[in-house]
């Protein structure tokens, strides 16, 4: 068993992370970090972030697991890189220089970064970029579909999705359509919905040469995000520093 702290412990992904936690035999969570001003999640104290480096030697988790913001992200990899503490971390809508901070931090400690850790979407990813080599010259759409609180548009799956089209063709993103604007060659269009309590929804089209070809992941529970980041965690402990991703945890 490997002992976790979760941080951005009172959002709604944090509090999945921990309540999932609960209901399995390889994983402890014994460390909640949140900087709302609550005294407990889900029955553990809540620890202030500004006191991350003293609670990483207090409480000595394996791994931390992180749905937080990227200014606490970046925060905590520095912290973890310090102490020796793998991280994990979901948090999307980080700068290009935010990213650069969590590589540097990964010279240091092993980091996974990934946008979504769900199983499905690994399977997704390898699908669009097969089909974007067997239907060259097809129109390509994606749409996302979250929920009304969701802070950073396009998701950071989304914009996965596209890295993974990008390995297998070059094009231009469209973010909607308004007026005349007819489709230009080489061009994705790029739509984002937000509505209700949609926990996460992708498609990807193909169309041309009189067909279509639809390609959907919907996530029906959080508990999925959820389980897929304490895989991580898992797999994450004993590996040597460096950035990781979730794809690497399906491979093995």
């Amino acid at each position: 068993m490997i002992r976790i702290g979760v941080s951005g412990a009172a959002g709604r992904m944090g509090r999945t992370v921990i309540e999932t936690a609960t209901e399995r035999e390889d994983v402890a969570v014994v460390l909640a970090i949140d900087a709302a001003d609550v005294e407990t999640v889900a029955d553990k104290p809540a620890h202030d972030p500004a006191d991350v480096p003293a609670l990483l030697s207090t409480h000595e988790p394996d791994a931390i697991v992180d749905f937080s913001v990227p200014d606490a992200t970046v925060s905590l990899a520095d912290a973890c890189a310090d102490a020796g503490v793998p991280l994990v971390t979901g948090t999307t809508g980080m700068t290009d220089n935010q990213v650069a901070d969590l590589k540097a931090a990964s010279e240091d400690v092993p980091i996974l970064k990934a946008a979504n850790f769900a199983r499905g979407i690994q399977a997704l990813l390898e699908t669009v970029r097969a089909a974007a080599c067997a239907l060259p010259g097809y129109d390509v759409e994606l749409t996302e579909t979250h929920h009304n609180r969701k802070q950073d548009a396009p998701s950071g799956t989304a914009t996965t999705i596209l890295d993974a089209l990008a390995e297998e063709r070059d094009f231009e993103e469209t973010y909607g359509r308004e007026g005349m604007q007819p489709r230009q060659e080489g061009e994705v269009g790029v739509h984002v919905r937000r509505a209700g309590d949609v926990r996460g929804e992708h498609e990807i089209m193909f169309a041309g040469n009189d067909e279509v070809l639809t390609l959907t992941h919907r996530a029906e529970d959080r508990g999925v995000f959820a389980a897929g980041a304490l895989d991580a965690a898992v797999w994450l402990d004993g590996r040597d520093q460096g950035l990781y991703t979730f794809g690497d945890v399906i491979e093995g």
